[in-house]
């Protein structure tokens, strides 16, 4: 191993506790964000759904601490 893939894994973020979960999904929204994210698993589609969810929430605060402007999603549900 190289010494710059040890230095590069020492820097790594340890990974955060996984629990084990049971949703009834439909297959189609799976199979349909899976192709479009180029995920090869469920569990990777729904992580990577999940953190461009959390994405989308720091960019909008991000734009009202920058610029003052409120950004409200058409499908937010509140």
């Amino acid at each position: 191993m190289c010494a710059m893939a040890s230095a590069k894994r020492s820097r790594t973020v340890p990974a955060a506790p996984r629990v084990s979960r049971t949703y009834r999904l439909p297959l189609k929204k799976i199979s349909d964000a899976q192709r479009a994210m180029g995920t090869k698993t469920a569990t990777e589609t729904i992580e990577r759904a999940l953190d461009l969810a959390s994405f989308q929430q720091a960019l909008i605060e991000g734009v009202d601490a920058m610029w003052g402007v409120k950004i409200t999603s058409p499908d937010r549900r509140r």
